[in-house]
């Protein structure tokens, strides 16, 4: 007869964890969600806080996606920039005067109905930034086929890199008489958003563009946790863990693979979509690597994996970025007699936070089980369990 001692009440593999209601959960997500609807409603309409929220959730929606190639697949990705790249140029492509000669007008206001250019409904533009960045997300995944680790990072990032320069010198591409991107002047004014074709949001009113990002987490999130609890989710995994004994138990690897990176590059597009509404304009100067690293810190801040952890990690260092260090401690080295502000060393201090995650919890701020269980200490030893003779 075998009796449990008393860290059998800590799991199966000895990690402590609360008792919890199974209710408690979603309880908890319907409480966040709640307070993260009605949180506008406390500032102004045009508040600074709003702004950098806003900023917040679309770059929720870009980790999340690139979690499903990284956190999930297994497969390092450092050429995100470009899927938010191409998400962007179909605003400035679709929403705006760019093509001039060009009258196509779908479920717009009358006042955009009247300007020259194509100008589609953002929920059309969303549908085929997704679609073409799934495309990409496929050839891109193509050549990473039969590599692994360090090379598949390379092959990526000469991917991104790729995409930046032809958005640079697009400009000298021509369609008949039209460029194809406006290289480093941009593409401005790009059309705000509108679901019905009425009144499109402006920038003296950020409560819905709030609302629509805060949609386009949800609605990510929804996706994200059905996918991971899939036959494919769990192929997906399967391959992150050991990509040939996925293989010898008849995981699909080329198929499988190059969905994770079809069904990232479509959130990566919806994402840039948005902000190229959002910011008013598309240039080359958007599309540098670090935002690839941006995005990757967050996730491995949150916890590789760990959908509710990206979450947390795109929340917090977005507003690191764009709130704590230009406006609350930008000028701290002045206090110390140093002549420079600290916004000049943001990546420096992200790096600084990625290496004190990486000795003091290197599984991230909220991380995923199966990880969490790998990186403790102890597993599968003996002493879990006393086998005692009756």
């Amino acid at each position: 007869m075998a009796v449990a001692t008393d860290k059998a009440a800590q799991g199966r593999f000895g990690i402590r964890r609360p008792a919890l209601p199974p209710w408690f959960s979603p309880a908890a997500a319907a409480v966040c969600v709640l307070v993260a609807a009605v949180l506008p409603l406390f500032f102004q309409q045009a508040s600074g806080f709003i702004d950098d929220s806003t900023l917040a959730l679309a770059y929720t929606v870009m980790a999340l996606g690139l979690n499903v190639v990284v956190g999930f697949a297994g497969l390092l990705d450092l050429g995100y920039l470009a899927f938010f790249a191409i998400g962007a140029l179909c605003t400035g492509w679709f929403s705006s005067g760019f093509y001039g000669n060009a009258n196509v007008h779908v479920g717009v206001s009358k006042f955009q109905q009247s300007l020259p250019g194509i100008h589609l409904n953002w929920l059309l533009v969303v549908v085929i930034a997704m679609l073409f960045c799934a495309l990409a997300g496929v050839i891109i995944g193509m050549p990473t086929l039969r590599l692994r680790g360090d090379y598949i990072a390379i092959v990526t990032l000469a991917f991104g890199e790729i995409i930046r320069v032809f958005v640079t010198n697009g400009d000298e591409l021509k369609i008949g008489s039209n460029p194809l991107t406006a290289g480093r002047a941009g593409i401005s004014p790009i059309d705000g958003i509108s679901f019905t074709g009425g009144q499109p949001f402006n920038q003296l009113d950020l409560r819905p563009w709030y609302w629509t990002a805060l949609g386009m987490v949800l609605i990510v999130l929804f996706c994200n946790i059905r996918l991971r609890d899939s036959r494919l989710g769990r192929a997906w995994i399967a391959i992150r863990e050991d990509e040939v004994a996925a293989a010898s138990m008849g995981v699909p690897l080329v198929k499988t693979k190059l969905l994770s990176y079809a069904t990232g590059a479509a959130f990566g597009g919806a994402a840039g979509a948005f902000l190229g509404a959002y910011l008013n304009t598309v240039n080359a100067d958007q599309f540098a690597f670090s935002f690839s690293i941006f995005i990757l810190a967050m996730i491995i801040l949150g916890g590789l994996g760990s959908i509710w952890g990206v979450v947390v990690g795109a929340v917090v260092l977005s507003f690191i970025n764009y709130r704590l260090i230009p406006d609350t401690l930008n000028g701290l080295p002045g206090t110390f007699g140093l002549d420079f502000e600290l916004a000049q060393l943001s990546f420096g201090i992200f790096g600084f936070l990625l290496v004190i995650m990486m000795v003091l919890r290197p599984q991230g701020l909220l991380p995923e089980r199966r990880r969490e269980m790998e990186l403790e200490e102890h597993i599968g030893a003996d002493e879990q369990f006393v086998q005692v003779q009756a």
